[in-house]
């Protein structure tokens, strides 16, 4: 028997500005979109969604830190766009011996952190 990662999900409320968040500002490449879901990094063994949260379970996982680390080549212009785009940072970046990191709200409150290694 095998298992891997098909996904991880994020849950929002509206998909329109999850859109904005994730594809304008961010810049994650799209690998599919739906009525309900957008995925990211087509190509990869595994994706990231964002999904409208319909139900009262996934309603509530909408507004939290979702664990989830990526890795940016250029974060501190990415970081401007961001910023300049209108998002939260709740850890600015940071720049230390062992690299740079911020940690970011999309439009849901849902927090993302950002590293350069």
């Amino acid at each position: 028997m095998s298992v891997s990662l098909k996904n991880i999900v994020i849950f929002v409320t509206d998909l329109a500005k999850a859109k904005t968040f994730y594809v304008d500002l961010l810049g994650l490449p799209v690998a599919g979109q739906s009525e309900m879901i957008i995925e990211f990094f087509p190509g990869a063994g595994a994706t990231i969604g964002v999904s409208l949260a319909l139900h009262e379970d996934a309603r509530l996982l909408v507004g939290r830190h979702t664990g989830i680390t990526l890795k940016a080549e250029n974060i501190v212009e990415l970081c401007e766009t961001l910023k300049n785009g209108g998002a939260e940072f709740v850890e600015p970046l940071e720049i230390s011996p062992w690299g740079k990191m911020a940690v970011v709200r999309d439009f849901d409150g849902n927090m993302i952190a950002l590293v350069d290694r």
